[in-house]
Formats: C-alpha cells, sequence, structure tokens
C-alpha cells in the first residue's frame, strides 16, 4: 500500500508505504488506507482542507459511479466502499480507478507511453492486470472498470484460477503461477539453485529471487519465465488485432526482476500470432515508473476527472493511494 500527496504539478510532497494485510478484511484494509492518507498528509504539514481530492488505484473489479471495489481476489475483498468512505473522512471529491488503470495512465502521462493515442498495459505480478488509455482517457465501461487480461482465457483445459474459472492467463502467466511451478522444480531437482536460494517457500519465491536463481544456472526456471512471457505475447496479439495500439507497456515486479527475458519472448509471439499487416506497428516496452506509475497517475486521473472542481480549491494538493497485494 502506497500513499503519495502531490501538488497540482503532480510533484511528489511526502509518502508513506505499508503492507497490505489482505487477510484481516475489508474494514480493516480501508481503515489502514485512511491512517496512510492521514499519516502523510501530517508528515507533509497539509490539512484535510488542502486537499483538492483523492485519487485511488485499486486491484480487481470496481463499480466507477458508486465507488465501490466490487471484487479483488488476491485480496480476498468485496464491496468495499472506498469513495464514500474517503469522501466522508476528508470531506473532499475521490476518485477510484483499478490500479493497473492507474498505472497505464501514468505511464501515459508521464512515463515509457508519452504522446501515444493508444497506450496498452499488462502488469503481471500476484495476479495479472491489464489496462488501455485511448486518446488521453482510461477506457472503461459506461460503470465497470474493465481490461481484466489476466482473465482471458488461454488454456481450453487448464488451472482453476482465483476468480472460479479455468485455464485463465494468470494461472499460466503471473508471477504467483510461475513461483508455483519453480517451486515443483525445486523439489523435483531441477532448479538446484532456487532451492538454494529460497526452498520451496512461495513465499520466498519472489521476483527478484526467479531472477537470481536464473542467473545462477537455472535453465528450467529460465524457460518457465520465458514460456509463461510466450503466453503475455499472444494475448498481447489479440489486444493488437482489437485496439492496434502503438505501445504496449509491460510492468510490475516480475518485467522490472527480468525485462531482457520477457519483454522478446513477449515480442516475438505477439508478431507470430498478429495478421502481418499489423506487424511493426506497435513497440513493447518495460514501464518507466515503477511504483511511481499507479500513484502518480492516479493522481492525474483525480486532477483531470475533477477538472474545475479542483482547480477552485487553493492550494491544490491530490493524495493518492495504491492498494495491492504483494508481489
Amino acid at each position: 500500500m502506497l500513499a503519495v500527496l502531490f501538488n497540482s504539478a503532480l510533484q511528489p510532497l511526502n509518502r508513506q508505504r505499508r503492507k497490505t494485510k489482505s487477510h484481516l478484511g475489508v474494514q480493516v484494509g480501508v481503515d489502514r488506507i485512511t491512517d496512510s492518507i492521514e499519516q502523510v498528509l501530517e508528515e507533509a504539514g497539509i490539512t484535510k482542507h488542502q486537499l483538492a481530492g483523492i485519487g485511488m488505484g485499486c486491484p480487481g473489479l470496481l463499480d466507477l459511479n458508486k465507488g465501490i471495489l466490487l471484487e479483488a481476489s488476491n485480496l480476498g475483498w468485496k464491496n468495499a466502499p472506498l469513495k464514500d468512505t474517503l469522501q466522508s473522512h476528508f470531506n473532499c471529491p475521490t476518485i477510484i480507478a483499478n490500479d493497473v488503470d492507474a498505472g497505464v495512465f501514468g505511464e501515459y502521462c508521464q512515463g515509457a507511453a508519452q504522446n501515444a493515442r493508444c497506450v496498452l498495459g499488462i502488469f503481471p505480478g500476484t495476479g495479472i492486470g491489464g489496462g488501455c488509455v485511448y486518446d488521453g482517457k482510461i477506457l472503461h465501461g459506461s460503470n465497470r472498470s474493465c481490461f481484466e487480461i489476466g482473465h482471458i482465457r488461454v488454456q481450453e483445459n487448464g488451472l482453476k484460477c482465483s476468480c472460479g474459472q479455468y485455464g485463465c492467463l494468470e494461472t499460466v502467466a503471473s508471477r504467483l503461477a510461475i513461483a508455483a511451478e519453480a517451486a515443483q522444480l525445486a523439489h523435483r531437482g531441477q532448479a538446484p539453485s532456487l532451492m538454494e536460494l529460497a526452498g520451496t517457500d512461495l513465499s520466498k519465491i519472489k521476483s527478484g529471487m526467479l531472477a537470481r536463481s536464473i542467473k545462477k544456472g537455472d535453465t528450467a526456471v529460465r524457460e518457465l519465465v520465458c514460456h509463461a512471457a510466450r503466453h503475455i505475447g499472444v494475448a498481447i496479439g489479440s489486444m493488437i488485432h482489437l485496439l492496434n495500439p502503438e505501445v504496449i507497456v509491460l510492468g510490475g515486479g516480475l518485467v522490472e526482476a527480468m525485462p531482457e527475458l520477457i519483454l522478446p519472448e513477449a515480442r516475438t509471439a505477439a508478431n507470430h500470432f498478429i495478421l502481418p499487416s499489423f506487424r511493426n506497428t506497435f513497440k513493447i516496452v518495460s514501464a518507466q515508473l515503477g511504483d511511481d506509475a499507479t500513484a502518480s497517475g492516479a493522481a492525474a486521473w483525480a486532477q483531470k476527472a475533477l477538472g474545475k472542481h479542483a482547480s477552485s480549491i487553493s492550494p491544490q494538493n491530490f493524495s493518492t493511494t495504491n492498494t495491492t497485494s504483494q508481489t
């Protein structure tokens, strides 16, 4: 969980990071969000009355009109009333967005996809989030966030996903799916370096640990990551046929740890599975903003969405919160 305070020029003034403890439930989680914003304001010497607005990026499916987090499978949260809670507590307008939507918007505004007309973002982590910015706006439905690319079905007889369906992209290409397979490799003696570094404990097999095991010679883990990247590339190919984006941004801890491995595999697979006329019309790049992508994107989106209402408040400060599960 990351809370950042921005001024009207979207320059960060202060930040507060805390662990997201999903097992404690929705109410405790929302209270921690509120506490984090209060702390970041207090440390910066800013009062609630000086806030122009709050932007929040959160994982899962959202009711954008009501400001409710409907379901976040990886956090175990359902029907969290984020917008009303934050607006009531801080007495300022609040905008919520899917965390990857906000991250892609951040990359569009200040990162790897500036000035592109259509930007597709895919962020593998505990799950796989997707987002799209088209003509300067986050693409979403009439009242729901969308672009749940992690739940596109890629295997007919695949594993069960956290969403309850089978064969989703997340089941083969998320960091959690890769870690589970890697743990089995370590157990079978096919990933000795990973066994030495982390054993078979999933809580220890994070993105950086996978990258270290590959550098130390675990070719089976390398192939596992490449296999996942190819699945992501296939999904990208489908999105190219639908949207023809100029830029596809890959982000998240897994990509940050192994861009030199994941990006080429994804590019090759995407180009292989698209019509020839679409080849060489796009580029696949790494996210540039890291953890700040969602925070800065949520602030920028809040500023854009609030418009004149925000500009009437002086001084202008935007608090933004990014709530995700650990990756």
